[in-house]
């Protein structure tokens, strides 16, 4: 795995961290929090993968644009176009007011990291 990739991978796990500590968090939970670092982490994933095959990204948030790359490489990602819609709008749109999110947010923002973690990490050659 090159470097940069494993960088790529570091950061993405700090965020699946925050995540996992955020979401045991019993007195005042910040579900905004939660699902913007879901988001955070897939999207730091995906850019891992295209890191790993050498695909050049600009800097963005967008997941979608992001997934178009990756189909380039490995055509099951279109498995997770859904989910990566779903996801992309904790990048943004609910850190600022206006939008809260709740903890049914937080519950599903997390299934859906946890699946496309797993998908990128199996891809990466990484286990657990």
């Amino acid at each position: 795995m090159h470097a940069l990739t494993k960088e790529w991978v570091e950061k993405a796990e700090g965020d699946f961290n925050t995540d996992c500590r955020e979401n045991r968090v019993r007195k005042t939970p910040n579900y905004d929090a939660v699902c913007f670092h879901c988001q955070q982490c897939v999207e730091k994933y995906l850019k891992a993968y295209l890191q790993e095959q050498g695909q050049r990204f600009r800097k963005i948030h967008d997941l979608i644009e992001l997934l178009e790359l990756c189909l380039l490489f490995d055509g099951t990602f279109e498995l997770y176009r859904q989910l990566l819609k779903d996801l992309k709008k904790y990048a943004v749109e609910f850190r600022y007011p206006g939008e809260l999110a709740i903890k049914d947010d937080a519950r599903i923002t997390i299934q859906s990291m946890k699946a496309m973690r797993a998908f990128v990490r199996e891809r990466l050659g990484l286990t657990t």
